[in-house]
Parts: structure tokens; sequence; C-alpha cells
């Protein structure tokens, strides 16, 4: 496995498991479809919630911060990749025949720090699709 991808499942897991202490029931992981993925579909009070994950690896997790880092894994949720997530969350609404209920395209960001085995995690929610 290739260091992006392990840091990419490991960046989902954390996702996972904050999501989890936060209330969320994990629906499923890696919903993939031809033109799409979502990685994490979650549920809390009645609302689905996709949630795209994007990780990044740091050295010093202590110093970075969403304003002055320059890597930033919400970045990489560019226009493309949401259009093409807009098109999975309605496959799959419609899958499970969820077209009535309400729902929420969410990006969890995941600052990993291999080497002291922390992260630093934050929710952006309900982002515009």
């Amino acid at each position: 496995m290739t260091k992006h991808l392990e840091i990419g499942r490991i960046g989902e897991d954390i996702a996972c498991r904050y999501l989890i202490n936060k209330g969320f029931s994990v629906l499923e992981r890696n919903y993939r479809k031809n033109w799409g993925e979502i990685d994490i579909i979650a549920s809390k009070e009645g609302v689905t919630h996709f949630v795209e994950v994007k990780s990044v690896s740091c050295e010093n997790i202590g110093i970075i911060s969403q304003e002055t880092s320059s890597h930033r894994p919400e970045d990489n949720a560019h226009p493309e990749k949401l259009k093409r997530l807009a098109r999975t969350v309605s496959t799959y609404l419609s899958e499970k025949n969820l077209t009535e209920g309400d729902w929420t395209f969410d990006v969890l960001t995941v600052h990993v720090d291999q080497n002291s085995k922390r992260a630093k995690v934050s929710l952006i929610d309900n982002v515009i699709l």
C-alpha cells in the first residue's frame, strides 16, 4: 500500500471513530459507483450525512491550524469532485428510497502525525454540492 493510500485509510478510520464519539451511526464506508465514491455515510438524529474525508500527513500536528497550514486537505474537495459526489449522493438516496428524508454533505479533515500517533480532526458540515 502506498503511503498516500495508507494515510487515507488511517484518516477514514479516525473519521469513523470521531463520528461515533459524536453520536453518529456509521451506515456505510466507501460506497462506490462508476462515477464516484462516498467515504462515509452516517446518520444522526434522523439526518443522513454523506461525509468526504480529506486526510494529510503532518510532521508536527501541534503547529498546524486550518488558517495557517499550506496543506489544507479540504482544498482537495474541488468543484469536479463535488459534482461527482452530488451524483453519487443522488444515486444512494434513490437506491435506499430516502428521497424524502433530510440529508447533508459534510467534509471531515484529518491531519495525521504518524510520529506521535495523534490526529487533529475538523468537521465542516452542510457543504453545498
